[in-house]
């Protein structure tokens, strides 16, 4: 993998600032947003096909905007048994008080307080491991989709976890260097931020301006790293490049 690449190939393209722009623009819109999802899906997909400028243009916002629609909806799928972690152990809860109010019942309710109580930290600690393998995961869900492009596609469990399993190494430098990115970006531009808010009127405003392109710099780097991934694992990087 080609890491210094991934920082670099936005400034390579003659247009990126038009093209972040508007996509930094786009990510302030609700709804339109889904659309900047769908960007990052293209980019991952340009990327594994070897396009020599692999951000993508605007062109067809329609199909970005549908891409990034069926992430949001994988996404709301995926977050089912994140609610059930949340409203099972409410639910119970609630029995306790409705019934507190009778003194026969006082025992009954204080047993089932305390047992929604160990329910819901049991379910905790499932949510998380379940929220940290999905966060792990997500990267290779997104190269699935990018190379077949349907909701079905960011259901494939095998094949996502094949994808991981058979490439553990590319997968990990990709995934550990777009987290450290974030962390060392983020913290620049909390430095940054801190000190332009010493700047009366036009530093907060210049200060939001840079968190913007902070966010999109860093999802565009996220993007040609686990697409750089999606290209060696899938064997496309054994294929001629188009013209």
């Amino acid at each position: 993998m080609d890491i210094g690449k991934s920082f670099s190939f936005p400034f390579e393209d003659r247009q990126w600032i038009t093209k972040l722009g508007l996509g930094a623009v786009i990510t302030m819109v609700p709804i339109l947003n889904f659309a900047w999802s769908g960007y990052m899906v293209e980019l991952i997909r340009n990327v594994m096909n070897g396009a020599q400028e692999p951000l993508p243009n605007w062109d067809d916002i329609g199909k970005k905007f549908m891409d990034g629609l069926i992430l949001t909806v994988a996404g709301f799928i995926y977050s089912l048994p994140m609610l059930v972690v949340i409203c099972l152990p409410m639910g119970i809860m609630v029995v306790p008080a409705v019934i507190s109010g009778s003194q026969d019942m006082q025992g009954i309710a204080e047993a089932i307080a305390g047992a929604g109580s160990v329910l819901f930290l049991c379910l905790l600690c499932v949510f998380i491991i379940y929220a940290l393998v999905l966060s792990i995961i997500y990267p290779a869900i997104l190269v699935v989709f990018a190379r077949e492009g349907t909701l079905a596609s960011c259901f494939k469990f095998r094949e996502v976890f094949d994808l991981v399993g058979k490439n553990v190494s590319p997968f990990l430098t990709a995934w550990g260097v777009s987290v450290l990115a974030g962390l060392v970006v983020g913290f620049v531009a909390g430095i940054a931020q801190a000190i332009l808010a010493f700047i009366p009127c036009i530093g907060p405003i210049i200060g939001f301006v840079l968190t913007i392109g902070i966010v999109v710099y860093t999802a565009v780097i996220y993007a040609h790293l686990f697409g750089q991934f999606g290209r060696m694992a899938l064997g496309l990087d054994q294929m001629a490049v188009p013209s």
